[in-house]
């Protein structure tokens, strides 16, 4: 995948590498991560996959650093950017589920994400417009921005926890559910061997469907904030 075979009369087995550019670096990168996250990239493991000497990525990229920064970039690009032009909670939702979805593909990124200080385009451009559809739906700047660390705080906490979990999703392995469950006693955990029998053993159980129920609430407690600003402009707010 690395290599191109040459046409055109040259000698047989005869190769050239495809043209690097920082596009084709960074894609690399996202790859990488993808397969076995931050720590199996390098700049030795990055331009083994993509066929050159390490000293050759540096015509495109300063460093690891800056490639961290690209990696961000590409990820908060996947984000759809939510429209101030319509219902603002639906939009919140709909950028809510779509940076899940960006996170799930790239688990590597959850960390990561808030960390860079010299951000991309894309990664600026995402943030203008969350807060941009906040402000022109009547929040406040205080209250826009504790919308935002809200939303995000759950946004990127389930995303992590959904990440981790060995049951609830669709690799699930029965066997691991049946062991967890024999290590629950309904004497001595009642609650708990019940939510487990009730909920987490159903065949139908998926605990991304949680993700649903959560941001409904949060989104409900932050129009009631934006019902109180609105009324009372100057409690801000905490009033």
């Amino acid at each position: 995948m690395n290599q191109i075979p040459l046409s055109g009369g040259k000698a047989s087995g005869a190769t050239v590498r495809r043209q690097l550019t920082r596009k084709a670096v960074l894609h690399c990168a996202v790859e990488i991560a993808d397969a076995g996250g931050l720590t199996a990239l390098t700049m030795r493991s990055l331009a083994q996959a993509l066929g050159v000497k390490p000293m050759s990525l540096y015509h495109h990229v300063a460093n690891k650093e800056e490639i961290l920064d690209g990696l961000v970039d590409l990820v908060f690009a996947e984000v759809d950017l939510p429209s101030a032009a319509g219902n603002w909670r639906a939009a919140m939702e709909q950028r809510g589920y779509s940076m899940r979805s960006a996170l799930t593909r790239h688990p590597w990124s959850i960390g990561l994400l808030e960390t860079r200080t010299t951000p991309g385009t894309a990664n600026l451009q995402h943030h203008n417009a969350v807060l941009g559809v906040l402000r022109q739906a009547g929040f406040s700047v205080d209250g826009a921005g504790h919308a935002y660390a809200l939303l995000d705080s759950y946004i990127y906490g389930f995303a992590l926890q959904e990440a981790g979990l060995p049951v609830g999703g669709p690799e699930s392995d029965p066997e691991v559910m049946e062991a967890m469950m024999r290590s629950i006693s309904e004497e001595e955990l009642p609650y708990l061997a019940e939510t487990a029998m009730e909920r987490v053993m159903d065949p139908g159980y998926s605990f991304g469907a949680e993700f649903g129920f959560g941001l409904d609430l949060i989104l409900d407690g932050l129009a009631a904030l934006l019902d109180r600003e609105l009324r009372n402009p100057a409690a801000g707010p905490g009033a």
